[in-house]
């Protein structure tokens, strides 16, 4: 890893990961471990020319533990909280945000676990005995080609039918993060039952009927392998059905999902510092002739510097700050979230405009940090759904102080007979 920035010291040690993982290997809930990160970001070009499942950084990240931090006390877990999850998709998001946001997925799955304990024990037991062996890999199988965003209203194609054994899945599913790789598709589906009901279905990757469509072609986050996955008469235990209930409730509430998009947003501040550190490399080593010392003394490239940590670290106090001391708060989350996106969005941007042509190439690392930062504010909720929601909001407010203003305002003296 290049020079640390003052702010990431707090999670990054120079400590190595331990042989074997356990549940919340680090010593530390907010701690990880400085070869970890430069393991995934050793592996990440070759990830991101190749487009293939990330492994490399994958088994760094379950070498140390890291995947099964958020693992709930109960279960022999350190409990990890969503700071704690925003905490360590910063520092991977510095080696690879791809492996990062496979990560996310499921550190997200157990705080799930933790808050509503939806898994039967026996079952979500199960899956953390093998994660002792290999990495456990989960994700949400919720877009359809047809739906489209769940965030955005809708309900499921994809069908559950009873079987003798169980249930029986049927349906396509898009932007499946991590799809070659995970262990276990969370696949949201509705059932053949009358009346129907809806929720997730837990799918073990490899079983007969699942087939992966490699038609992931992006401009960034190329190794995430967010493929479409077809289901067809996929066989799974009744016990896989997990939170079934009435389509009229089952919808996805964007403010109930505030604090794990902004955690999510925390990948990204990840990469925007590794932008700030190439920037910063490049501008101490490059030594023109003509002017005979670094340009990283010249007034213009000491204000560029300037404005890139500016909106950087303004982005991390933003997400940390929020996620610390506004967690109930749910525009307050919302509004952190877009405000860290675009100061982010905008310091990769600067970066790369300030070096030039050599910023654009793949040998500085800023060309692909440039492609990668484009994906801040597209995880769902998209940037105008929660535009709308804050502008209604808004409205709302409005409206209760003038009623609250009419209230309390005297009313006009009778006139005496």
């Amino acid at each position: 890893m290049s020079r640390p920035l003052p702010l990431a010291k707090a999670f990054v040690s120079e400590a190595s990961p331990p042989d074997a993982p356990v549940y919340g290997a680090p010593a530390s809930p907010t701690l990880v471990a400085e070869a970890t990160v430069r393991a995934v970001a050793d592996a990440a070009p070759e990830a991101d020319g190749s487009g293939r499942f990330p492994w490399a950084g994958i088994n760094a990240v379950h070498r140390s533990g890291l995947l099964e931090h958020t693992v709930a006390t109960r279960y022999g877990g350190r409990g990890g909280t969503l700071l704690d999850a925003a905490i360590i998709l910063a520092a991977l998001g510095r080696g690879d945000p791809s492996v990062a946001l496979i990560s996310a997925m499921t550190l997200f799955t157990h705080l799930g676990q933790a808050a509503k304990s939806n898994w039967p024990d026996d079952l979500y037991r199960r899956l953390l005995a093998e994660a002792k062996a290999r990495p456990l890999l989960l994700n949400a199988a919720r877009v359809e080609p047809d739906l489209g965003s769940p965030a955005r209203g809708g309900l499921p194609a994809t069908i559950a039918r009873r079987t003798t054994r169980g249930w029986s899945i049927s349906g396509r599913k898009r932007f499946v993060t991590g799809a070659h790789g995970l262990t276990h598709f969370l696949v949201w589906a509705h059932t053949d039952e009358t009346p129907a009901r809806v929720g997730t279905f837990v799918v073990p990757n490899g079983l007969p009927g699942i087939e992966v469509i490699e038609n992931w072609s992006s401009l960034g986050m190329r190794a995430s392998g967010s493929h479409d996955v077809a289901y067809t008469d996929v066989e799974i235990p009744a016990e896989n059905g997990l939170d079934l209930v009435d389509p009229a409730i089952a919808q996805q509430d964007n403010r109930a999902h505030a604090g794990m998009t902004l955690a999510l947003t925390a990948l990204y501040l990840g990469v925007a510092e590794a932008a700030q550190d190439a920037f910063i490399r490049f501008a101490q080593t490059r030594v023109p002739t003509n002017l005979g010392h670094p340009i990283a003394r010249t007034e213009r490239f000491v204000t560029l510097s300037g404005e890139i940590d500016l909106l950087v670290s303004g982005a991390r106090q933003l997400i940390f700050d929020a996620l610390a001391h506004r967690a109930d708060d749910t525009e307050a989350l919302i509004r952190a979230r877009l405000l860290a996106g675009r100061q982010l969005r905008d310091a990769v941007q600067i970066a790369v405009r300030g070096i030039g042509n050599p910023g654009l190439g793949a040998d500085l690392g800023l060309e692909r940090h440039f492609r990668d930062i484009q994906f801040v504010l597209v995880h769902a909720p998209q940037e105008d759904t929660s535009l709308a929601l804050l502008g209604r909001s808004a409205y709302d407010r409005a409206a209760n102080l003038r009623d609250d203003a009419s209230a309390a305002a005297p009313l006009p003296a009778r006139k005496s007979a």
